[in-house]
Parts: structure tokens; sequence; C-alpha cells
């Protein structure tokens, strides 16, 4: 039953990418999925964590991050592509999820040289908490950098909560949390010197995870957490923020200077 379940998302998610810069209702996504209205949005959030018209969303902005590195097209028309009819909206949408503006975000080929956290939260001085865990691979799989981000829901966008960067697999910590529901999403690329842009990745090298929500409260510990990563999948909403810049990174271990672009 689960494998219909996720057949019927993705073939809403197929008619998604299909008619990105069109209008697409609740009707329409349910339809290519052979749901009803209501069942469609119930298993849809199920499935992916968030709803249709969040994931729409996330689409939308994952495909103007690829436009926008390879393409020469101006942000104008890039936010008509991908269903934008007002290109101050797409921009301050972009902006919000991605954590640069669509104009930095072509400029620095789709990478940021570093994730800066969320410090309102918790600035009040109320109490905090640490999470800790592992992450884990595939068998026999390098898993190269790591980010660990903690956000508000499953859809990594924005700021994080709290974040931290692993080289390969291992054991990671995040201190400081404040109290509330968090999502843990993990995601990890091998770093490849010939890259020119962060849509050269290959699908197959990237492997994502997630866990939540993790009840942070005062006074009580937080259980480990071991996430287990797996190849990304249609299903997975798109990370939407820009990628670390992993060749850098990669650099430095080596013992190289890069200056910031």
């Amino acid at each position: 039953m689960e494998d219909v379940i996720e057949r019927a998302v993705e073939r809403a998610i197929v008619t998604m990418r299909d008619n990105i810069a069109e209008p697409i209702t609740i009707d329409d996504m349910a339809r290519a999925a052979m749901f009803s209205k209501f069942h469609f949005s119930r298993i849809f959030r199920r499935v992916t964590g968030v709803s249709p018209g969040r994931f729409l969303s996330a689409i939308r902005l994952q495909e103007a991050k690829h436009l926008l590195v390879s393409t020469t097209l101006n942000v104008a028309d890039i936010s008509l592509r991908v269903g934008y009819n007002s290109v101050g909206t797409f921009s301050s949408r972009f902006t919000r999820s991605v954590g640069m503006s669509p104009t930095a975000y072509r400029r620095y080929r789709g990478f940021s040289t570093r994730i800066p956290q969320d410090e309102t939260r918790g600035a009040s001085g109320g109490r905090t908490s640490t999470i800790r865990g592992t992450v884990a691979g595939p068998d026999q799989e390098d898993l190269g950098f790591v980010f660990v981000g903690l956000f508000p829901d499953p859809l990594p966008e924005g700021r994080p909560v709290r974040c931290a960067v692993l080289n390969g697999a291992g054991a990671f910590e995040l201190e400081t949390v404040p109290e509330g529901h968090w999502y843990l999403l993990v995601q990890s690329v091998r770093p490849d010197g010939s890259l020119t842009d962060a849509h050269d990745l290959d699908p197959d090298h990237i492997f994502v995870g997630s866990h939540g929500p993790i009840v942070v409260r005062r006074d009580q510990v937080v259980p480990p957490i071991d996430m287990h990563l797996k190849p990304a999948r249609s299903i997975d909403p798109p990370v939407l923020l820009a990628l670390l810049d992993i060749r850098r990174m990669a650099l430095d271990q080596v013992g190289y200077r890069v200056e910031a672009a």
C-alpha cells in the first residue's frame, strides 16, 4: 500500500514539475495522483512532510536556482518561468528561502561561503538544550561533507536554528537549542574539484535524511539521534538553502588558503 501511495505522490510531483510556470491547483494535483482532494492533501503531507502547496513553491524556487546559474535570463524572466507574476514577490521569497538574493546566487554560482544561523531564536535567555547524534550513510559510501541543520519545519529553507558541518560520517552536536519543536535535516555532498556551479552535482552523490519533530523542553534531555542517510528521491522536499561551498572546504582541509569570493 505504501508503494501505491508513494507512486501517487510522485505523479503529483511530476505534474508540478511539468507545469511549473502555470497556475496549479490542489484539484490538479489530486487528479494526477488519482485521489480525492481531501485524501490527497493528507497522504502528500504524510509522504513528504509538507503540504502540496509548500512543495510546489519549493520546486519553483529550486528551478529558479537552476536557471540563475545555467542561463543568462534576467530575474524578471526567471520569475515568470517558475510561476511568479511579481518579480518583487519572487525575489523576496527566494531571498528568504535560499539565504541570498537571486542576483547574489547567480554571482556566486549557487554556493555560499557560510550558512548563518537564526540567532533570534533563544536570544531572550530562556532554557536551552543540546542535541547530539551520529550520521551514517549507505554501506561503503563516502559522504563527503555533511550539513546538519535544525529547522522549525520539515522544509530546509531560511536560516537554520542551529547547524554544523561534518567532514564525513560521524558524531554531531548542536548546542544552545531553544525550547520548541524542531526538525533535524541532513544533506551530504561529495566534494568535486571540477564543479563550476552548484548544479553540476551528480544526483547520485547527494544523500539526505530527516528526523522530527524533536521536542525540546525545559530540564529535559533530548535522547541521541542516529541519522541514516539515503540517496535523495523525488519525494524528498528540495533543499532550498544555497549549497555550502564544499570545493573551498575541501581545499581548506588539505591546507590550501582560498580567499572568500
